[in-house]
């Protein structure tokens, strides 16, 4: 993986981890064990710390970065879709930050709340405790259910099993010209999506 220390300091990433080797780490970077880090996804520790914890995971082209002195953090069983961005922020355990969506600098998102998709979380916003954050600007929408907390939770330990998996298997290869007749099928656990969920 493209790492880099600035000033003698270096990232940290625990062996339990995955970092994919198109991510980017930079400085004051902190990885916690069984955390998963995807394609394109850059962590910028050359301002402020940033902390990942246990079980957390950033997905593809997240970006991650702070003022200084201030830490963005992560906590345990942290899941930030694709294509977001963290500044100077915090995610509280088991919080889920959707696809695209702005964290901004002192805002907070409570423990397991869930910021949709797009959404913008102005700077110093506090989302609390399992709450529903949406819009731009958002506005908290309404607490979340149970079965939307045991989602977040399920597509979380996807991610963690998804790191156990890329340790174990991943690896550059050649693409194929032509599909092969015995085709294997991928081992990954079943999660429906949250609308799919909804219906059953």
């Amino acid at each position: 993986m493209p790492c880099y220390s600035i000033e003698g300091v270096i990232p940290v990433v625990d062996p339990s981890a995955y970092v994919h080797p198109t991510a980017v780490l930079i400085g004051d970077v902190i990885v916690g064990p069984d955390c998963y880090i995807g394609p394109a996804a850059c962590l910028r520790g050359d301002f402020g710390r940033i902390v990942m914890h246990r079980g957390a995971n950033v997905q593809d082209t997240c970006v991650v970065h702070g003022f200084p002195a201030h830490d963005t953090v992560i906590e345990e069983n942290g899941h930030i879709g694709h294509g977001a961005v963290l500044h100077s922020c915090i995610v509280r355990r088991d919080a889920l930050v959707g696809m695209n969506a702005v964290v901004m600098d002192d805002a907070e998102v409570g423990e397991e709340a869930i910021v949709a998709a797009s959404a913008f979380i102005r700077a110093g916003m506090k989302v609390p405790p399992r709450s529903l954050a949406a819009g731009v600007p958002a506005k908290i929408l309404r607490e979340l259910t149970e079965q939307e907390i045991a989602w977040k939770r399920e597509g979380t330990h996807t991610y963690q099993d998804l790191t156990k998996r890329c340790l174990a298997s991943m690896k550059e290869v050649q693409p194929l010209q032509e599909i092969e007749a015995d085709r294997p099928k991928l081992k990954a656990p079943a999660v429906e999506p949250l609308i799919a969920a909804k219906r059953n």
